[in-house]
């Protein structure tokens, strides 16, 4: 008899069950899930923003019914004992089968959610027949495909150094496409050793000579200086939720540039709110994806480390991190996407699903850089010659020394 533990891991390895009679590299046609209209038997699509469907054909709403379950974390070395077993099984080459039409097909790899090639139904497998695992849940879309397309025209207008002709483009109707990603999410609890040393700085009085007036005269000044004290430590932090994007047809950039998320209002994985949408199974692995997650963690600890040291500068020499309790969740987000092509080269952009958010890439016009790069040094140049005629005639007695590396705090003339 398995664990809850262990069931649970079963749902999320195996959602259809596993059959241990099947030939490991068989093909397989698949029977997917299909959206019926209660009134008419039409398709139905997830309506943005709502949590209900609605029929393409009669236009009535169909309620979604949201599973009243947790959301478990899932142990992640558990996980990848799990995976590695799964890998060692080898993997099965699904064939879709339409639920309208009943042609068979395959999707590209990296989706488990579109529509069918020969007649457009809406068709969604689960994400356990062409990868280890299924996502346990999911953001639904709050932003419609009209205000995406108006927060792209939006981001390219304010985009300063984009050729004008470009923002022109943007009011040009451009296709938006509806895609949930698959991400990760980690959970650790970690505790790091430390050593290093903390920066204290005093100051010193220094007697220099300096040239006034065309004679050089001695000068008084209060010269910083750091004082090095070796230390070590330990230090704790519970990360909750590191978010990880498990996608490659999108760079890492790109998928980070749409921080933060709203996970707190993840809900239990439904398919029918990916009618409609394309979704993406995930293409960085379980244990990929921690390792991604690990340097996230690192760069926090690091700056908990410095803080912990304390001082007026910090000096680390060796850190050495334990995780604990460390867990995962595959979720789907949403997001709208689209590529235009801008005198011969493609540029992608993105608009969070949720809120709105734009980034993406862009062209630069040259002639606007260089415009403001002679603006700029213009104003350097005005600066340099009303800073230097108020110094005509002397040294400035109040002008600091400062020596490299190390701070400065304005003192008191003595």
């Amino acid at each position: 008899m398995n664990s809850p533990r262990e069931q649970n891991l079963e749902s999320i390895f195996y959602p259809q069950g596993r059959d241990s009679s099947a030939p490991v590299d068989a093909p397989v046609a698949k029977d997917e899930t299909r959206f019926p209209c209660t009134d008419c038997g039409g398709m139905l699509t997830y309506a943005v923003g709502t949590n209900e469907m609605e029929c393409n054909y009669c236009g009535k709403r169909n309620s979604i019914d949201i599973a009243d379950t947790a959301i478990e974390e899932i142990d992640l070395p558990h996980g990848l004992d799990r995976l590695e077993k799964t890998r060692r099984m080898g993997s099965t080459e699904s064939r879709l089968k339409c639920p309208n039409c009943a042609a068979q097909f395959s999707l590209e790899k990296h989706l488990h959610a579109s529509d069918c090639p020969f007649c457009g139904t809406t068709v969604v497998t689960s994400t356990g027949d062409v990868q280890e695992f299924s996502p346990q849940a999911l953001l639904p879309f709050a932003v419609s495909s009209d205000e995406a397309r108006a927060a792209f025209a939006k981001w390219i207008r304010g985009r300063w150094f984009a050729p004008s002709k470009l923002k022109d483009y943007a009011r040009e109707e451009q296709s938006l496409k509806g895609v949930y990603i698959p991400y990760w999410t980690y959970d650790s609890d970690t505790r790091t050793s430390y050593s290093g040393q903390r920066g204290d700085v005093y100051y010193v009085r220094q007697t220099v000579r300096v040239i006034e007036n065309g004679r050089s005269v001695r000068r008084s000044r209060m010269v910083p200086k750091i004082r090095w004290t070796h230390v070590q430590g330990k230090t704790d932090r519970h990360f909750d939720d590191v978010l990880i994007g498990a996608t490659r047809t999108l760079p890492r950039k790109i998928t980070d540039w749409l921080e933060p998320w709203d996970l707190e209002n993840l809900i239990p994985y439904t398919e029918d709110y990916l009618s409609g949408f394309q979704s993406e199974v995930y293409q960085v692995a379980l244990d990929e994806g921690f390792g991604h997650a690990q340097r996230v963690m690192a760069q926090i600890i690091r700056t908990d480390v410095s803080r912990a040291i304390g001082g007026d500068q910090q000096r680390i020499q060796r850190l050495h991190t334990n995780h604990d309790d460390t867990t995962f969740k595959h979720v789907l987000l949403p997001l709208w996407t689209a590529a235009f092509n801008f005198r011969g080269k493609t540029y992608r952009f993105v608009v969070n699903g949720r809120n709105g958010k734009t980034r993406g890439e862009r062209p630069y016009s040259i002639i606007k850089i260089a415009i403001a790069g002679v603006c700029a040094a213009g104003l350097f140049i005005s600066a340099a010659y009303v800073m230097q005629s108020q110094n005509v005639g002397g040294y400035l007695s109040d002008r600091p020394i400062f020596y490299p590396g190390e701070s400065y705090q304005r003192l008191p003339r003595f």
